[in-house]
């Protein structure tokens, strides 16, 4: 019969680990604190938190950043805060159309990147980019700096040799990509831990580790880039899905839309990307005799209000806003975040038109949730790459408290450099 104290210290470490982990969460909330705040947002006795920072300013993850000087009596408490170099992650963002490769520290700031703005090449040339850029970006930090790399993030779409149609992309240049685990051959050369995830969901755990997730828990995230992509955040972690595809707009049902530029669909139904999309937006602009080879051709045609930027935003919203109402019927959040992989203005058009469409499809009784701006624009995809080492390292998820029975494929990644 198995002792029932079998375990306990193993329970005992979890617990310990969790409670590191809602310290560093309040203190990545707050900006700085005194150890009786971070007793008081983590509910944890004084005796506690006593015990955890200190280890943690061991570890270099925390530091003393001054003293309050609020005129009260007694000696003035020390502050805390995080250390921007207790801990550092490079993202590496694959898109259809872009590569990217970012160096992030602890606080969530880029120190360098790498981008290439092409169409995805073949993945043993993607591998040879991606690793030549990691090399580089590496050679940044010092060789105390590089044991504490958390890791590399891969955020790419699931599924990039599908609905190549739609997006108006040649097929034989990503097929061969359906059968290639670019995360493991990464990890394999680079010896370093791999995190891999869906690029809309590593763009939404940037917004939860990082962005408007410090002061809101539960959101829609939506972002517009070559297609459209996004994901749930509920409790302050994002909900992947049984496959890590929840929160997947870009196939969400749509009628077909109405521009002289679209792909006819091959039944009555078509999918957002078609619609809402920057590669939509990219294709009515050549159909109407426009040259936009690059993003900054794009925002260009943006900036100057081309005609077919606004036919094009029509056609987007009509689609966009119906299905973010459904989702919103699904998911009862408080709050949609858009994002954009451009500006020149985009965004905030975007935000007002959407705010209006949305709230005219409300049914009774039911209101409009608030509509705010992404925190990272451009920088969305490659940071989110970025925080999924973090995150997975150093976020009060409750899955710390099950132990490694119930990990997911992804959390069954969490071998970091870093220790807390």
């Amino acid at each position: 019969m198995r002792s029932p104290h079998v375990g306990q210290g193993s329970n005992s470490a979890n617990v310990r680990r969790f409670n590191e982990r809602l310290l560093l969460q309040a203190l990545r909330r707050a900006g700085e604190a005194s150890k009786a705040d971070l007793a008081r947002l983590a509910n944890l006795t004084s005796t506690a938190v006593g015990s955890i920072i200190t280890s943690l300013i061991d570890n270099g993850l925390i530091e003393m950043s001054g003293r309050r000087l609020d005129g009260g009596r007694g000696q003035p408490a020390s502050l805390l805060r995080l250390s921007p170099r207790g801990a550092f992650a490079i993202g590496v963002r694959l898109d259809r159309t872009n590569i990217e490769t970012v160096l992030v520290d602890f606080a969530g700031r880029m120190i360098g990147r790498r981008s290439h703005d092409m169409l995805l090449p073949q993945p043993a040339l993607a591998q040879e980019i991606v690793q030549r850029d990691i090399g580089e970006l590496s050679g940044l930090l010092d060789k105390d700096e590089r044991r504490r790399l958390a890791g590399i993030g891969v955020a790419q779409p699931y599924n990039l040799g599908s609905w190549l149609r739609e997006l108006g992309l040649p097929a034989d240049t990503f097929s061969v990509w359906s059968d290639v685990d670019f995360a493991a051959e990464l990890g394999r050369a680079t010896g370093l831990p791999v995190f891999s995830e869906n690029d809309g969901n590593a763009a939404a755990i940037a917004e939860i580790f990082y962005g408007c997730g410090r002061q809101r828990d539960d959101f829609l995230y939506l972002f517009l880039g070559p297609a459209i992509g996004g994901g749930v955040a509920i409790d302050g972690d994002c909900v992947r899905g049984l496959t890590g595809n929840a929160g997947d707009f870009a196939v969400m049902p749509v009628p077909p839309g109405n521009l002289p530029s679209a792909h006819k669909p091959d039944g009555k139904w078509d999918i957002l990307l078609s619609r809402a999309s920057l590669i939509a937006l990219r294709r009515h602009l050549q159909y109407c005799g426009e040259t936009v080879d690059s993003r900054a051709d794009l925002e260009a045609c943006i900036a100057r209000r081309h005609p077919a930027v606004e036919e094009w935003l029509d056609d987007c919203i009509d689609a966009l806003a119906p299905a973010l109402r459904a989702a919103l019927c699904v998911l009862d959040v408080p709050a949609v975040v858009l994002d954009a992989d451009v500006d020149a203005g985009l965004i905030d058009t975007l935000m007002q038109r959407l705010r209006v469409a949305v709230a005219a499809t409300a049914p009774e009784a039911r209101g409009t949730p608030a509509l705010v701006r992404g925190t990272f624009g451009p920088d969305a995809g490659a940071l989110g790459a970025a925080t999924l080492p973090m995150f997975f390292n150093f976020s009060p998820r409750a899955g710390i408290l099950m132990g490694a029975g119930a990990q997911t494929n992804v959390q069954a990644q969490e071998e970091s450099h870093v220790e807390l």
